[in-house]
């Protein structure tokens, strides 16, 4: 009875599955402790941030092919504008990147007239220059004798960006009226960057202090002076870089 009893058992007793921790994982290994989780490799990010600056394959090929091109070419607008708009024909998206290396290849050969254009092209193309493109147009249309284009662009530049525009405009407007012997439109310009909190660099500092001096007020010529250049400057001597007293014997 015993004995037939324990034969009846014994199948079932077989098939019991053994504990959890006693299990081995396929080819011999410990198996995984019951309750932990499973090992999964995270996959490495790609996404990528839109303010990442990207630049354009081949953009400097394009560059310089647009100034070969816009070089040989008639100083009329119309063949210019032509010029520029074959050369945006067939790209799916615009060079913005390959524009602004090409004025800057204007820029380096001294084409004035040519910069004028392609900045008004892009201009009426609804593209927003840079403060380095608008450097660039500045400079060129002081360089051409458009002063009075130089001056609206300016004045636009003003109203529409109050309180953003960088010091290195003020100092290019700046510079234009010193050449011109202009003194009270360099001061005009210092009320502005005094207004707006602007520090003036060195050179642009002498500038405004000489304008000063052409008008007969030394005093605040000197007040100018004492206001923004610092008491000490660097300079190289002996092949190296020492930190000297303004108006002293090294400096």
């Amino acid at each position: 009875m015993a004995g037939a009893f324990s034969l009846r058992l014994g199948p079932r007793l077989a098939g019991t599955p053994p504990p959890a921790g006693a299990t081995k994982a396929r080819g011999g290994g410990p198996g995984r402790p019951t309750g932990s989780r499973p090992l999964v490799s995270k996959k490495p990010n790609k996404e990528h941030h839109l303010w990442i600056r990207k630049d354009s394959a081949g953009s400097g090929k394009k560059a310089l092919r647009l100034v070969n091109t816009v070089s040989k070419l008639p100083n009329e607008k119309e063949a210019v504008y032509g010029a520029l708009d074959k050369w945006t024909a067939f790209e799916p998206e615009f060079p913005i990147i390959a524009a602004a290396k090409a004025l800057e290849m204007l820029k380096r050969r001294r084409q004035w007239q040519r910069i004028i254009q392609v900045a008004k092209w892009l201009m009426s193309k609804g593209q927003v220059l840079t403060w380095t493109t608008y450097d660039t147009l500045l400079l060129a249309l002081f360089m051409d004798g458009r002063m009075d284009e130089a001056e609206s662009i300016w004045n636009t530049i003003r109203q529409t960006h109050t309180r953003s525009v960088p010091k290195r405009l003020f100092s290019r407007m700046i510079l234009i009226h010193d050449c011109r012997h202009c003194p009270d439109k360099v001061l005009e310009i210092y009320a502005d960057m005094e207004e707006l909190g602007v520090q003036p660099d060195e050179d642009t500092t002498r500038r405004i202090g000489r304008a000063f001096a052409t008008l007969g007020q030394e005093d605040k010529e000197q007040l100018v002076l004492e206001k923004y250049l610092k008491k000490w400057k660097y300079i190289h001597f002996n092949g190296e870089r020492v930190r000297v007293r303004r108006g002293g014997p090294l400096a």
